[in-house]
């Protein structure tokens, strides 16, 4: 039995399912996906139905992409003109969908095998266990009645900074701005959301996320699995980390990380990819 980590598919199904091919992905073998399931790609729906009927096989991370298609469902936004979550939104089986989306968690621990996955990032001002924690809270508002005002209330870069004293809707979006959009912070862990490019591009006084000291230097032993950050094209250049997302949707390759001895496969993306976006544009900007 084996255990792939994969990068964001963002709705690149024929890629996701070549990656698959190229594993010889069998019934007794596990995949844990870094989120942004869908969204830019062209087979959203049909990656969605595919990880949904592999029941305890998958493990899926949300990201800012299915978390923005939560919150067009519910009515919070309307789609933007670059989404491509129509077949989704049309679909028959769309609320079963959806239902099963928001079940799905913001980070996963395997103590097992010394891993964590997340979309974004861990920060540095918090500890795992505590990211556990406060993931829970936003997953256990995103399974509740309150989802759909948690959506209302998702948009927005403030607050930038974490303190225990956040309540409320601000305290749940900075963690849910930490675990699905972070790239660069300070060693404090104020984020910033002007900058989304290689490791070189980094304002006056932020770094990467990974390579600033962790609150716990026992932290370090665990191995960090992220999505999210294309421009890395797969290096992060830090011990026990590794970005997944090779920018598929962008024309470029679907990554996945065999967990038990790290070697990596990749498959070559398919067809015509959307142009990238400007580095000024956030998804969670309204």
């Amino acid at each position: 039995m084996a255990t792939y980590a994969i990068g964001d598919i963002q709705g690149c199904f024929d890629e996701l399912t070549a990656l698959l091919e190229k594993v010889n992905f069998s019934n007794d073998d596990r995949i844990w996906i870094a989120g942004d399931l869908v969204n830019r790609g062209p087979k959203s729906l049909e990656t969605l139905r595919f990880l949904k009927q592999l029941g305890d096989q998958a493990i899926c991370i949300l990201g800012n992409h299915d978390l923005h298609l939560l919150a067009v469902h519910y009515g919070a936004v309307s789609s933007k003109r670059s989404d491509t979550l129509t077949p989704i939104l049309e679909a028959p089986d769309r609320y079963e969908l959806m239902n099963w989306l928001r079940r799905q968690k913001l980070l996963h621990i395997d103590k097992e095998q010394n891993y964590a996955m997340v979309h974004a990032g861990i920060p540095p001002c918090w500890t795992i266990n505590k990211a556990r924690k406060r993931a829970k809270e936003v997953e256990q508002v995103l399974k509740s009645t309150l989802a759909r005002e948690f959506f209302n209330h998702m948009y927005g870069n403030k607050p930038d900074i974490w303190s225990g004293k956040h309540e409320g809707w601000d305290r749940l979006r900075i963690i849910t701005n930490y675990l699905t959009r972070m790239r660069f912070c300070n060693p404090e862990g104020k984020l910033d959301f002007t900058a989304k490019g290689t490791l070189e591009s980094q304002p006056p006084g932020y770094l990467p996320w990974f390579k600033l000291p962790r609150k716990d230097p026992q932290d370090n032993e665990t191995r960090i699995l992220f999505g999210h950050w294309a421009a890395l094209e797969g290096e992060a250049d830090a011990e026990h980390v590794y970005a997944l997302d090779t920018g598929c949707v962008w024309g470029n390759k679907l990554t996945a990380l065999r967990l038990e001895d790290q070697q990596v496969f990749s498959v070559d993306a398919l067809g015509t990819k959307p142009a990238p976006p400007p580095t000024s544009r956030y998804i969670f900007n309204r």
